[in-house]
């Protein structure tokens, strides 16, 4: 049995991993469980002796395939509860990610199983991150790339969103971005506001969020023409 702090740890590499790539630095654990280098560096080395990182002397740490399985369950039982929460329960996006952490390390096989089947057995959560299958099959984790990196015209669909922020979460709700929006890049300002046309109107997003939206090109079907003759996301591409 692994405790709830091993577990956390565990999931922290999977996330950093599977945006960064391995190996995923003491700093980077530190930086994102807000942990001390020398606290993170003690709790490594138990994770190693379990067999779940291996360590690269001065580089960082790579999940194990014991590793990987045990940071998939987590991430499972977390985004599943993130669903239920939003979906049964009526919270907001921007309230179910404490919510999940607090739970995720406690729940039963059989609660995820009623929990998935109540569900339809989603394939994402409700920032449009992917919920690893029952069988905890390694899954893609990218979703497509940062809404920062584009350019002026380029025509785009949301597909995930950072949840570890709920004042983001809210700003981006209030402005309608939300997975399954079709979004225009309209102007991108040298101080990093990034100005997105959306279905209900035009957004400035600063550079920071827009760092942690990740989308995908729309499908043409996704747009149509506004009354001014501009190209206009279609209300219900959202």
């Amino acid at each position: 049995m692994l405790s709830d702090v091993m577990e956390d740890y565990v999931k922290a590499i999977y996330v950093l991993q599977s945006e960064e790539g391995p190996p995923v630095s003491t700093s980077a654990i530190a930086e994102y469980l807000e942990k001390t280098p020398p606290s993170v560096t003690d709790m490594l080395g138990k994770l190693a002796d379990r067999g779940l990182v291996d360590r690269e002397p001065y580089k960082g740490v790579e999940l194990t395939p014991e590793g990987e399985a045990v940071a998939l369950e987590v991430v499972r039982h977390h985004r599943l509860l993130e669903a239920f929460l939003a979906e049964q329960l009526d919270y907001d996006w921007s309230e179910v990610h404490d919510e999940a952490d607090a739970l995720e390390h406690h729940i039963s096989e059989e609660l995820e199983r009623r929990m998935a089947a109540v569900l339809g057995d989603p394939e994402v959560d409700p920032h449009g991150d992917p919920i690893p299958s029952a069988d905890l099959e390694p899954i893609e984790e990218t979703g497509g790339s940062r809404l920062v990196d584009h350019e002026v015209g380029d025509r785009l669909v949301v597909t995930r969103v950072s949840d570890r922020d709920d004042e983001e979460l809210e700003y981006l709700a209030d402005a309608g971005v939300t997975p399954g929006t079709a979004i225009e890049v309209v102007d991108i300002a040298p101080f990093g506001l990034v100005t997105v046309r959306t279905p209900a109107g035009e957004q400035g997003l600063p550079e920071e969020i827009a760092g942690s939206i990740r989308v995908e090109p729309a499908p043409k079907d996704d747009w149509g023409n506004g009354s001014d003759g501009d190209r206009t996301p279609n209300a219900d591409a959202t």
